[in-house]
């Protein structure tokens, strides 16, 4: 390809994601529609009974009825796989939420089929063990699918006997204690832990005496705190799935009528799309926004004027949390993936908002100060091995509360490169904070790193690989935030060579994973996406041209075929599957930025 035609698709691109903002100054992106979202939250509407819920209801259950796959079952987005999980939660909604004018008995005899397929009879009393071996020790999304398979009348007394009984007891305790307690949710769920603990309480009713009297005792305080958890928009995390699987629990059991339940079915109501549907999340502005200036980095300005630019600072800068926060007691510092008041402040979030940040700085004390704050919020995260974790520190007993390679190199370059600008404005002593966090950085990413040269990412999967792993975006993430490390001048010559090390196994193992079309999927031979090969890319930009264009071939035709169709690559609360319309569009962007930058007229 000819670097006129790069820098042509570059303009199309970039007039695309201009068109993408809005007047306030940012994105918003759009998630895809979930079936599970869908399922449980007509079930949620319904069981609240409030006027008019039939027309929302049955636009749901129409959605459900287009939207099933051809063998029978339901993925999480209309481009998924079918999975057993949302097969069930699906089947329960449908058989909930029909009548005679919306009849579903096609869809269920179709996810019959489905789960006969993969072994499971609805007569069998076999489902609870098939949802408890899908998530394993997680019990997350597990016993909350449970609770409305009961709920929906669905499981029988064989099967309501294996569900297990959340312990919600334990929240009333300091939530710095938290982790110390087997609780099997990871830390963000703490409103399912509550709300589907007191059902599950309620309906099983086989604790012994000294238990029985304890967690009776416990449902007022616990709903109490619960709902000082609530934040204004009504929805928990934003998430439609958690805040559902809340509220249907409370409503079974004798709360319909409480403000927690009237928020978040309000919350419900008001994500419904015209469609019938629902997303998992209302957005992820905040991360699609720092998503959107990094990917055009030094272009930014040529692309947007100064009051555009302006306007996405101070958006930045008023969504940083300063004050500890209620839902988790995080402290103050970090930032969140949307502007709605259910996001906490996380840590993939609070470096991409630095970097942004750092993207446009200025150099006025309050952006000097919001960008020190921030990475102090991301050195007391720091776990002890030196690794990231998402949203807090020392949770580790479940696989998203664990330390991971991608927000670890995601922080480190955030905090090398915040003092690479700041300079002397950040003082001695958190200075050595920040460098000491540095080096226990880069020391987990070398323990973390394969011998084959990839990291391994959390958040984000391939749904076409063996083991839903996603290794060629973790490696590649992680690749382009270490090549934008090493341009940071005041790193020290031992800290560059072990950082140029890891570099080239990790830019070898996306050599060796090309397909042989020029794409990248999960691994090779994995149909390749935008997403994939775009990051692909920006991490090899440096390290061969010949193979960058060989990818670029392949992201223009299919940007010519299909457009920039976004693909399940998004995991979400366990193996929630999502896809967001950004991502293809500033993923392929910032590939072009940083190849043509390489290319030589």
């Amino acid at each position: 390809m000819e670097k006129q035609q790069l820098e042509n698709q570059y303009k199309t691109l970039c007039n695309t994601l201009i068109a993408e903002q809005n007047s306030h100054g940012f994105w918003t992106g759009k998630l895809s529609s979930s079936a599970l979202a869908v399922a449980v939250s007509i079930v949620a509407i319904k069981l609240k009974g409030l006027p008019n819920r039939e027309e929302r209801v049955n636009k749901g259950l129409q959605w459900l009825f287009s939207n099933v796959n051809a063998d029978g079952g339901y993925g999480d987005t209309p481009e998924s796989e079918s999975n057993v999980s949302t097969s069930f939660l699906c089947y329960a909604a449908i058989t909930f939420c029909q009548t005679k004018e919306f009849d579903g008995s096609k869809e269920l005899k179709g996810i019959e089929k489905y789960l006969e397929s993969q072994g499971i009879s609805l007569k069998s009393g076999n489902i609870s063990k098939s949802v408890l071996d899908y998530y394993g020790k997680d019990y997350t999304f597990s016993v909350p699918i449970l609770s409305m398979l009961m709920i929906c009348g669905m499981l029988g007394e064989e099967d309501i006997r294996k569900v297990p009984q959340l312990p919600f007891e334990f929240t009333l305790l300091p939530s710095s204690l938290y982790r110390f307690f087997n609780m099997q949710v990871v830390s963000y769920a703490i409103p399912a832990l509550v709300a589907v603990g007191i059902y599950t309480f309620k309906r099983k009713n086989r604790s012994n005496l000294l238990a029985k009297s304890i967690r009776n005792k416990s449902i007022e305080p616990a709903i109490k705190k619960l709902n000082g958890l609530v934040p204004d928009s009504g929805g928990f995390l934003e998430a439609i799935p958690l805040t559902a699987f809340v509220s249907m629990c409370l409503i079974s059991s004798g709360y319909a009528d409480n403000s927690i339940v009237e928020k978040g079915i309000g919350f419900i109501y008001n994500q419904q799309r015209d469609d019938g549907s629902w997303p998992i999340d209302t957005d992820l502005s905040t991360w699609v926004t720092t998503l959107s200036i990094k990917a055009l980095g030094d272009n930014l300005f040529t692309t947007f004027n100064p009051e555009s630019i302006e306007l996405m600072k101070n958006h930045l800068l008023n969504l940083q949390y300063k004050e500890k926060h209620p839902f988790n007691g995080a402290m103050p510092g970090g930032w969140g993936w949307t502007n709605y008041s259910g996001s906490v402040p996380d840590a993939d979030d609070t470096p991409g908002a630095i970097l942004a940040l750092l993207e446009v700085y200025q150099g006025s004390d309050k952006e000097t100060q919001a960008i020190i704050d921030g990475c102090n919020w991301l050195v007391n995260l720091q776990n002890s091995d030196g690794g990231i974790p998402t949203f807090c520190k020392g949770w580790g007993r479940l696989p998203f509360d664990q330390s991971c390679a991608d927000l670890t190199g995601h922080t480190l370059l955030a905090i090398t490169r915040s003092i690479e600008v700041l300079g002397d404005k950040i003082e001695k002593t958190p200075k050595a904070k920040f460098e000491k966090c540095i080096n226990r950085s880069i020391k987990y990413l070398q323990n973390h790193q394969h011998r084959l040269g990839l990291w391994l990412p959390l958040w984000f999967g391939n749904q076409q690989t063996t083991d839903k792993r996603n290794p060629v975006y973790g490696t590649a993430k992680v690749a382009t935030y270490i090549v934008d490390c090493l341009k940071n001048r005041w790193l020290s010559y031992s800290i560059r060579v072990e950082l140029q090390l890891m570099l080239s196994q990790s830019q070898d193992y996306l050599l060796n994973n090309q397909n042989t079309d020029g794409s990248w999927g999960g691994y090779l031979g994995v149909a390749g996406t935008i997403e994939e090969t775009s990051l692909a890319i920006c991490a090899l930009a440096k390290k061969d041209k010949d193979v960058c264009l060989k990818g670029f071939k392949w992201l223009e035709k299919e940007y010519n075929v299909n457009g920039l169709c976004s693909k399940p690559i998004g995991l979400y609360f366990a193996t929630l599957w999502y896809d967001e319309k950004l991502y293809p569009l500033t993923f392929y962007i910032e590939a072009l930025r940083r190849t043509l930058n390489e290319i030589k007229d």
